[in-house]
């Protein structure tokens, strides 16, 4: 673990019509598994700053943070993330542009909400997103 203690990193819930900005994510933990766009707080770096920054670095969009939607708590072996994810909206009124990979990210696009519980996602991201309404809760019976 770096420095053996937690360490804060941020999220971002980008939503438009019926679909969620996701990432491929390049780098560990979970390279090639599907999250929300974020990363690391840098030092000095106010929680706002870092979300508006990690979805330029992952995926060439402009936004401006929102809401706290909620956090989760990332831990392995060699990790263990505080994440505090929070809504964005973009920063052009015109709406949202196309998504382009930066160097995090091996792939980023709009996902239908449907599509989403059939990709490989980070652990605890569709329980996340259902938890906070993102997604729809699943069917009596049905964990997830």
């Amino acid at each position: 673990m770096t420095g053996g203690r937690p360490e804060l990193a941020v999220g971002a819930v980008a939503r438009a019509g019926g679909a969620l900005l996701l990432v491929r994510r390049a780098q560990p933990p979970e390279a090639g598994s599907w999250s929300v766009p974020g990363g690391r707080v840098e030092r000095g770096e106010t929680l706002a700053e870092a979300v508006v920054r990690e979805v330029a670095e992952e995926t060439g969009l402009d936004v401006v943070c929102g809401a706290l939607l909620g956090w989760a708590e990332r831990i392995g072996i060699d990790h263990h993330f505080v994440v505090l994810d929070f809504e964005v909206v973009p920063v052009e009124p015109g709406g949202w542009a196309a998504p382009t990979p930066g160097s995090d990210a091996l792939e980023a696009a709009w996902v239908p909400l449907p599509d989403i519980a059939a990709l490989d996602l980070v652990s605890g991201l569709e329980a996340f997103l259902r938890h906070h309404g993102v997604l729809p809760a699943p069917p009596p019976g049905v964990w997830v």
